[in-house]
Parts: C-alpha cells; structure tokens; sequence
C-alpha cells in the first residue's frame, strides 16, 4: 500500500501536468482560430471591391487585355517599319533654284529643280531658256551624286534639297 501510495501522487502529478498542456493547447488553437477568422475576414474585404467584383477575375482581365494591346504594339511596330521603309523611298525633298542662263535675257527664266528622298536619289530637272528655244534636261541622282556631268546650279539646288531632317 506503501508503494501504491507513493506511485499515486506520481500520477496525479503527471495528470496536472497533462491537464495544463491540454488547456494550454486548447487556448492557443482558440486564439489562432480567432485570428485565422480575422485574417480570413481581412483577405476578402481585400479580395472584394465595394462594387462587390472581386479582385482577382478583375485582375485576370487586365492582364488579357495588357497582352492584347502588346501584341496589337507588335503588329503596329511591323507596320510602322513598312512605312518608314516607304517614306524613306519617296520623294520628300523638292528645291527650285531659278537663275539667268544667258547674260542678255532680263529675268530668270532657266530653273534647276530637284526631287529626292531621304537618302538623296531622285532626279534633277534643269530647264535652259533662251530666245529662240527652251530645254529640258532630266539627270538621274543616287545619293547625291549624278553619272552625268551637273552645272552649278543643279549641284547648288541638290545641295539644297539634300538639307533636311531625316527620319
């Protein structure tokens, strides 16, 4: 009985102490369940709009539409290429240059003028004015150069139209 005795308040020494770590675990799951609730609480008042739309469908959507418009940006950078490529091939420069080809005729009569695109091929169109007749001479340019032989005024008024921004 002796033994029993003294094996019994071991026992209940060891119940206690069961005991407390069972209320000390209830607690805590008490108090992470009331805080799971709050955080659950706080994730849909974030999710949710005041409209009531919830955020990530919303959000789903505007990621549609931003690879959308990036692929709409792709397909314009293509086209916008093709027209640059175009309006750089086109005539955009034109220069007229009147003068006096003659020293007896009284006003300017003759005239170089000059058609070219931005890298400066096109063509030069010179006209000569006298009395008795006028011409008209045409002379191919490739970057601002001619094979034929230029007068001074034709070089002058390609100088000239050559000026300019490119794109």
């Amino acid at each position: 009985m002796t033994r029993l005795v003294s094996i019994m308040p071991l026992i209940w020494w060891s119940m206690s102490a069961l005991t407390l770590l069972l209320l000390i675990s209830l607690l805590t799951t008490l108090s992470l369940s009331r805080r799971m609730k709050r955080f659950e609480a706080s994730y849909v008042t974030l999710q949710t709009f005041s409209s009531g739309e919830q955020l990530e469908p919303l959000l789903q959507k505007y990621l549609q539409q931003v690879i959308e418009l990036d692929q709409e940006l792709k397909a314009c950078n293509v086209r916008l290429k093709q027209i640059e490529l175009k309006l750089r091939a086109g005539v955009d420069r034109a220069e007229l240059l009147r003068f006096s080809a003659f020293e007896n005729m009284g006003s300017d009569l003759s005239f170089a003028f000059a058609l070219l695109n931005q890298e400066g091929s096109g063509v030069v169109l010179s006209a000569i004015h006298s009395r008795e007749e006028s011409r008209v001479y045409a002379k191919p340019i490739n970057k601002g150069r001619s094979t034929y032989s230029l007068s001074n005024e034709e070089i002058e008024v390609i100088a000239k139209a050559m000026q300019g921004q490119n794109i």
